[in-house]
């Protein structure tokens, strides 16, 4: 899933999975929320709204139950070397 970066009130990213009609949104604190049903509409409406804060309170996270998440952080190189060096002899 793609996720759309914004500033708007708490909300610092959302995504949209079309095929599965998941809704993900990311709060500045680093927990996330996934909405699953969320119709095509209602996603066009918050990736375009001047007011996504007031969009998602409203009309979202009332009408929809979501799962809780944790953003993930992204994966560096170093995280990955670090996972695949042979262990040390110490």
């Amino acid at each position: 899933m793609e996720m759309k970066r914004i500033n708007a009130g708490k909300l610092r990213a959302i995504g949209y999975d079309t095929r599965d009609k998941l809704l993900r949104v990311e709060f500045d604190d680093g927990s996330a929320i996934d909405y699953s049903g969320v119709g095509n509409e209602v996603w066009r409406k918050l990736s375009t709204s001047g007011a996504a804060w007031s969009y998602y309170r409203d009309n979202i996270e009332e009408e929809y139950t979501g799962r809780r998440g944790v953003v993930r952080k992204p994966t560096t190189r170093a995280d990955l070397e670090d996972l695949f060096k042979p262990p040390s002899d110490t």
